[in-house]
């Protein structure tokens, strides 16, 4: 018997990150990152193709430094699949991996400084077709948000997120998608309805921290998404009509991550 989901999804912006499509009417893609030392090619690469044999879309690396920056080209040259890099406030890096063949540049417009660095980071990307993904975590929010709010709020969520994106608005950049991160999963769903409201681009789901009642919570930094943590999300993914980016970051039993998944997705309504 064939069965339908009863989410309805608001009409969002679609936009590419290689040659898969994130929002408007694609499915859901699945992404993780490799948790790898990226100037250490050989081992990268390897977890880059690991990842996509199990049935991941996208995969995340993290680019800290013009040395990773140039690792990263290596390995860009040796993986097929869509690779977005992870730069937190080095404009210079940014622009060089855009030259090198990211997909995506994770990095948020307000990290980066000066209004001219800010623009060669969205010109270099408007030049290579690249979209952004801004990234809010309840973790790292503005001093001046978190003496406004008092403690991490689906409102400093939103507040933190309408800013970099007024960035991207002034410099009429629309390829972007964003995530709304906490470890408190009502937090993440309130702003994420929240925002949903009042931007038409693509909603990127992150799990930092997940589990059932006595399940251990893991760190942010168990990054690497097991081959049944993939397959269960996809298998899951494949019966809904969701229109979401997610990273799995999770380390819980593969029926738990797909249960947590289906919760957060009727819970959003959104994509």
């Amino acid at each position: 018997m064939k069965s339908t989901s009863p989410i309805i999804r608001r009409k969002s912006r679609q936009i590419m990150v290689g040659d898969v499509a994130v929002g408007g009417d694609a499915p859901i893609s699945v992404q993780s990152m490799t948790n790898t030392d990226t100037c250490d090619v050989e081992a990268t690469v390897g977890q880059i193709e690991a990842l996509q044999k199990v049935g991941a879309d996208i995969v995340r690396v993290s680019v800290p430094t013009m040395d990773a920056a140039e690792a990263f080209g290596q390995i860009k040259q040796r993986v097929s699949i869509p690779l977005v890099t992870d730069i937190h406030f080095d404009y210079k890096i940014a622009l060089r991996v855009a030259e090198l063949g990211a997909d995506c540049l994770r990095i948020n417009p307000g990290n980066i400084g000066k209004e001219e660095r800010v623009r060669a980071v969205i010109d270099s990307a408007r030049d290579h077709n690249i979209p952004i993904r801004i990234g809010v975590n309840a973790g790292s929010l503005e001093k001046e948000l978190q003496v406004k709010y008092g403690e991490p709020s689906a409102d400093a969520l939103v507040e933190s997120a309408l800013r970099h994106i007024d960035i991207l608005d002034r410099l009429d950049f629309q390829e972007y998608k964003i995530s709304l991160k906490a470890s408190e999963i009502f937090m993440t769903v309130a702003a994420y309805r929240k925002l949903a409201t009042q931007i038409e681009q693509p909603l990127h789901l992150g799990i930092t921290e997940a589990g059932g009642v006595g399940q251990k919570f893991v760190p942010q930094k168990a990054r690497c998404a097991s081959t049944q943590k993939i397959r269960a999300i996809k298998k899951y993914a494949t019966r809904t009509q969701g229109r979401m980016a997610l990273r799995l970051t999770c380390n819980v039993k593969p029926a738990s991550v797909a249960c947590c998944f289906k919760r957060s997705l009727k819970a959003l309504r959104y994509a």
